[in-house]
């Protein structure tokens, strides 16, 4: 895997020196701002150049056609987009009588910096035109934290050598012309202009905008309005049109004088609401913002992140580019749920238009566990979000011929858009996902509202989910046949390992839960016999084992099936998925991602430490990461069977997905799931830590290169920090009333922790149960331990 550095090592910031049109995709990722219900791509103010313009409000999408070959029953019959929305990044600047273009004139300097501690973009530049004209303009724009329908942009002009005339035109455009060609011309016909206007107005210094989407029918507002601060004589005006609303300063501005504009955008959305709700609902938003202005909203955004920062910062000695990474990553995390608010986390968060903008498993799987631990009120939202759409799930079930919630492989409200069933309908393990990110939200808040409201009614529907697609053999045992666990090059097979042990896993957690609240089991029509059946499929559960190898198949027979010839794989071969037939992929030994390896991080307590070994030297080699989520997951169990330097590799893979772009996808939108792995390859991995079954454990262990790793996680409303280093590890309790306490293991040592005094307990040195295993032919991560920072 490759290494790429664009952007220099900095604990606090992401800085772009200067400007590259080659990286502008990539960069407009990086740079996005959201709060989780609204995000903006790093665009440039003024509009040009750009890769793809984005500004997407979460769950605003349109349905488009999803065309098949050869119709099948079953199959879903269209799809959801996400949405480019109105446009209210827009400032263009001319001086004189010339437009500023980037790629115009001489750009004398350009630097761009996302602040993590602050939550802004920054950018400030130097520009000269062709008449000679020398201007400096600074630009900082936030997404609030604090006001989620708002975006508020500092925008500053000075001139630093002669006078100048200067026009700012700000603007909110919608229907914005993206970058190139859609291969499917019905879907072009849906996408390309999918606003359709209903009222425009402008006045004073600002305007408002109210669409509505052609097919979805919902409807959008966007307003805008202006603190206009300059020299004397300043004017301003404002017009509008259907797809455009535009403010327009004039004024002519003298060395050490300064035109400065803060720009202030509301957004509101609905499927339900009227044109003048819409309309009210954006200006009153508007007037909050003006209310607190804009050294207001800056000082909420840095204390809402000090806050954040305070429980969620990882640090660690030794790697300042993982530093860097992990806190850029913790950031995006933060970003895509922070204020999302009974709506999804999508793959890509709100950066970018990959993957149609849809949410999978992963957030249940990577993200939301994070969240769990970090930020417990986002991962609830997001799992009342999943409760919303259960109406939904149980008609797809239905449809099936299946019993319960069949809940979608990928989707934006909550029907299922993917059209390749083999790696959508048959990866039933999503709804184990939903509902073991159920049970770690209760097991980490002892939330036992939430349980009882939202979710007893996830974990009931999901197991009745399995007895209905599960089945016992002559012998009793229960099997789950024709499923695609995690890896999506093993397709349509029998009893994966993964799918069965969550299985297992949410089948005796809904029986557990309605043993506790007895009243919601008689709401859901739970009985006696159905919950017998939930046990009883439970314990039969079938997991595959190899006795001649000694080590679990991913799949039943997957050891017995034909290798892969990687000699004859070279590295423009990858990703496989794209050069070579999905046949030949799925009746093979090729891993695309962790599966098995996945299985021995969160259902660690069925493997034993001899399992685990055995199973990572077998997969190792077989794993050629074409997913981001995969390096998370095989540091995590690296560190685990004692090979901290191979864990230490993976995770400056992990954290750097995007930052370095290694899978040269970052400009569609950065990977969430992955960028919460970073956290987890570093607490779970070298911190140790997992919660089988409610029960709070670590067995840290560091790399030779770091020197201390430090994190914070809450658990039942304590705050637990544990600090480790070399030889020790000392966990301390805050935020308590004074008498709160804690148990948990190191090592498998019990200890009891209070908020009284920390508590020290050394460190046993890595004993590897086998040697450390190779991985394909050039499928190795960088080795950290040779690079220099």
């Amino acid at each position: 895997m490759s290494r790429r550095p664009v952007y220099p090592v900095e604990p606090w910031q992401v800085r772009e020196t200067a400007l590259d049109a080659e990286l502008l995709a990539r960069s407009e990722s990086i740079f996005a701002l959201s709060n989780g219900h609204l995000g903006l791509r790093g665009n440039l103010d003024e509009g040009d150049p750009h890769a793809q313009p984005g500004t997407y409000l979460n769950s605003f999408y349109e349905l488009r056609p999803l065309p098949y070959a050869e119709a099948g029953y079953g199959y879903p019959e269209s799809g959801q987009t996400i949405v480019n929305v109105t446009d209210g990044k827009v400032i263009r600047l001319l001086v004189d009588d010339e437009p500023f273009d980037v790629r115009d004139g001489r750009l004398l300097r350009h630097e761009r910096v996302l602040d993590l501690r602050d939550g802004v973009l920054r950018r400030e530049l130097e520009w000269r035109s062709g008449a000679g004209r020398v201007v400096r303009v600074r630009s900082t724009r936030l997404v609030s934290f604090t006001q989620r329908s708002i975006v508020a942009i500092r925008y500053e002009v000075e001139p630093l050598y002669e006078p100048v005339r200067v026009i700012v035109q700000s603007e909110l455009v919608a229907n914005e012309a993206l970058p190139g060609p859609l291969k499917d011309p019905r879907v072009s016909a849906v996408l390309r202009a999918p606003l359709v206007a209903e009222a425009s107005h402008a006045g004073g210094t600002g305007g408002l905008l109210v669409h509505v989407t052609r097919e979805s029918g919902l409807r959008l507002g966007a307003a805008m309005e202006h603190l206009v601060a300059g020299p004397p004589g300043l004017r301003c005006t404002s017009d509008a049109d259907t797809d455009l609303a535009r403010t327009t300063i004039a004024c002519h501005l003298s060395p050490g004088q300064r035109l400065s504009v803060v720009k202030l955008v509301a957004y509101g959305w609905s499927s339900r609401r009227s044109l003048p709700a819409i309309r009210d609902q954006v200006a009153a938003a508007i007037e909050g913002a003006r209310l607190e202005g804009w050294a207001g909203l800056c000082r909420a955004q840095r204390a809402y992140l000090d806050t954040f920062w305070d429980g969620a910062d990882v640090e660690l000695d030794g790697d300042a580019e993982v530093q860097q990474a992990v806190r850029f990553a913790m950031f995006h995390v933060l970003q895509a749920g922070a204020r999302a608010e009974k709506r999804p986390i999508a793959a890509k968060g709100l950066t970018g238009p990959g993957y149609d903008g849809h949410v999978f498993w992963d957030t249940e799987r990577f993200v939301l566990p994070v969240l769990t631990y970090i930020q417990p009120a986002a991962a609830a939202e997001a799992l009342r979000w999943r409760h919303a759409t259960l109406d939904l799930a149980r008609e797809r079930a239905a449809t099936l011929g299946w019993a319960g919630a069949a809940f979608p492989w990928r989707t934006i409200r909550g029907h299922e858009c993917s059209g390749y069933w083999p790696a959508g309908t048959a990866a039933v393990h999503i709804a184990a996902d939903i509902a073991d990110a159920v049970v770690r939200y209760v097991n980490a808040t002892g939330d036992r509202a939430f349980e009882r409201d939202i979710g007893v009614e996830l974990l009931v529907q999901t197991a009745r989910l399995w007895v209905s697609f599960g089945h016992h053999d002559r012998h009793g045992d229960f099997h789950l046949d024709g499923v695609t666990g995690p890896d999506e090059y093993t397709a349509v097979a029998d009893d994966n390992v993964y799918t069965n042990l969550m299985a297992r896993r949410n089948l005796v957690a809904a029986a557990d839960a309605v043993a506790r609240h007895p009243d919601r089991g008689r709401a859901l029509a739970v009985g006696d016999q159905e919950i017998a059946a939930w046990r009883a499929a439970a314990a039969a559960m079938s997991i595959p084992y190899d006795d001649e190898l000694g080590v679990h198949p991913q799949v039943r027979r997957f050891t017995l099936m034909k290798e892969w010839d990687f000699e004859a794989t070279g590295p423009e071969d990858y990703p496989l998925l794209l050069h070579f037939p999905y046949l030949d992929l799925y009746r093979t030994q090729v891993v695309k991602q962790a599966d098995l390896v996945l299985a021995m991080h969160w259902c660690g307590d069925a493997f034993s430490a001899e399992d685990k070994a055995r199973n990572f030297a077998y997969y190792e080699p077989r794993t050629v990461r074409d997913s981001s989520l995969s390096a998370c997951s095989q540091a995590i169990i690296a560190a685990e069977v004692g090979h901290l330097e191979l864990a230490h590799d993976y995770i400056g893979e992990a954290v750097l997905m995007d930052l370095y772009d290694m899978h040269r996808n970052t400009r569609d939108g950065v990977h969430i799931a992955s960028l919460a792995g970073a956290w987890l390859s570093l607490v779970a991995g070298l911190g140790g830590m997992r919660d089988h079954d409610g029960r709070l454990s670590f067995a840290p262990r560091l790399p030779r290169r770091i020197g201390k790793l430090t994190f914070s996680l809450l658990w039942r409303g304590l705050r637990l920090q544990v600090t480790i280093r070399p030889e020790a590890a000392v966990y301390s309790l805050r935020d308590g009333d004074g008498d709160g306490e804690l148990t948990l293991w190191h090592h498998g040592e019990p200890l009891v922790l209070t908020t009284a005094a920390p508590v020290t307990r050394p460190i046993p040195a890595a004993v590897p149960l086998t040697e450390e295993p190779r991985q394909p032919p050039g499928r190795r991560p960088v080795r950290r331990r040779d690079l220099v920072d």
